[in-house]
Order: C-alpha cells, then sequence, then structure tokens
C-alpha cells in the first residue's frame, strides 16, 4: 500500500513539474515574440496582444503604462528606424522571463547588452524592468558581452 501511495505522488509530481514547463515555455514564446513585434518590427499594435490589462514599468527614463510603451515603440521607429536587438538567451522561472539582448539602435555602433525582465500574469507581459549597458570598442578580457 504504502508504494502505491509513493508512486501516486510521484507521479503527481512529474505532471505539476510538466504542467509548469509548459507553462514557463509559453511564458517565453510570448516574450520572445513581443519582443520582435515591439522592438523590432516596430508595430505597437502586433504587440499589444501580449500584454494584459497593465503594464507596469521600472525603467526610471520611460513612461509607465500601456500608453507609456506604445510612445516609446512611435519614438523608436521615428529616432532609431534601422535599430535591431537580437536576442541571445531566453530564460524562464515561474512567471519571469530573462532576455540577454544584444542591440544596434544604429548601423555600424557596437550597440548595447540588455538584459530585460518580463513578469507575467495568465501568459501575458504586466510588469518589465531592464538593465543597459554601452558596448564598448575595446575591451579589458576577449570573452565578449554575449
Amino acid at each position: 500500500m504504502k508504494k502505491i501511495v509513493l508512486i501516486c505522488l510521484l507521479l503527481g509530481f512529474a505532471i505539476q513539474a510538466q504542467a509548469s514547463l509548459t507553462e514557463q515555455e509559453k511564458n517565453k514564446e510570448v516574450v520572445t515574440q513581443f519582443y520582435q513585434k515591439a522592438i523590432n518590427n516596430k508595430d505597437f499594435s502586433a504587440a499589444e496582444v501580449y500584454l494584459g490589462p497593465w503594464y507596469i514599468q521600472h525603467n526610471p527614463l520611460a513612461k509607465d503604462g500601456i500608453e507609456g510603451l506604445k510612445q516609446y515603440i512611435d519614438y523608436l521607429k521615428q529616432a532609431f528606424p534601422e535599430s535591431h536587438s537580437e536576442i541571445k538567451r531566453v530564460m524562464a522561472e515561474g512567471d519571469y522571463v530573462i532576455l540577454h539582448v544584444h542591440s544596434i539602435k544604429e548601423p555600424g555602433t557596437h550597440g548595447q547588452a540588455i538584459i530585460d525582465i518580463f513578469r507575467l500574469e495568465k501568459n501575458k507581459i504586466v510588469e518589465h524592468w531592464d538593465v543597459i549597458q554601452t558596448i564598448p570598442a575595446e575591451s579589458a578580457n576577449s570573452n565578449g558581452m554575449f
């Protein structure tokens, strides 16, 4: 009897872990699709479907809310029409997705290394943090930033 209970418990944990992994994979897909549409395509309408009913922005240079995000995408489209960001790594834990990104606002420049952190609720983006570092022309080591 004890073995049956133990097997049932282990099976239950395995199913729960698989469901959680699936949720994290969905969240990663939501964030990468959002990033492509918002940052690379600069298409707010296409990106908006990935947002929740609110959007909390922690970058002190960006306006808060969904309207603030729309204004940022419009600014990006006007000021840096040729900008492009390449996602180098995607990580997820629970409701959080983290991107490691190489962003180039103007062709011919080294660009920036960015860590973007997104929080999701029900597979919708509701919160964002970022840390941005300019890539120097010369490095003290040969490891690269990516």
